[in-house]
């Protein structure tokens, strides 16, 4: 068991499995979307709609296992060029900016879903209620915010710790 994989109450690997899924679906329709237009020189126009959705789903997941591990990308002129102590604080500012800004789009998230529903908005593709797809945004943005918030969280408690 790795370090990473130790100090997570929820395994990271559940995110990282929610995106490879949705790669892996992603794949599959383009390739079916490739061979349909190929053969048949139509395309399935509605597939749109689906890959659009695995998309964000997979970005989304991706980036909740990046932040749990602390890999987002950095300047790292500003990161590397100083002491640890500033390593460390400038890691919990990134953690916790990037969990309010998640937060932020949870809550914009809800509001959005809330408002489909209400208006009972439907997709140009498939006629579907759109809120089918808008639904899994705001959990994903949650886990997002909350993976960053305990990156922020453990780094703080290390400082805190190398200080005495």
């Amino acid at each position: 068991m790795t370090r990473d994989a130790r100090r997570h109450l929820i395994p990271v690997a559940f995110e990282e499995g929610v995106a490879v899924a949705c790669m892996a679906l992603l794949v599959v329709i383009t390739l079916l979307n490739v061979v349909t237009r190929y053969l048949t020189a139509q395309s399935f126009a509605w597939t749109e709609e689906i890959s659009v959705f695995l998309m964000v789903v997979m970005t989304l997941a991706g980036g909740a296992a990046a932040a749990a591990r602390d890999r987002h990308i950095r300047i790292e002129v500003f990161y590397d060029g100083g002491s640890a102590a500033r390593r460390q604080r400038l890691r919990i500012f990134g953690a916790c900016v990037t969990g309010l800004l998640f937060s932020a789009l949870t809550l914009l998230f809800v509001r959005t879903v809330v408002d489909e529903i209400r208006f009972s908005e439907t997709t140009m593709g498939l006629g579907v209620p759109r809120w089918w797809y808008t639904v899994i945004v705001p959990p994903l943005c949650a886990v997002l915010a909350a993976r960053a918030f305990g990156v922020a969280w453990a780094a703080a408690r290390s400082h805190e710790e190398a200080r005495r």
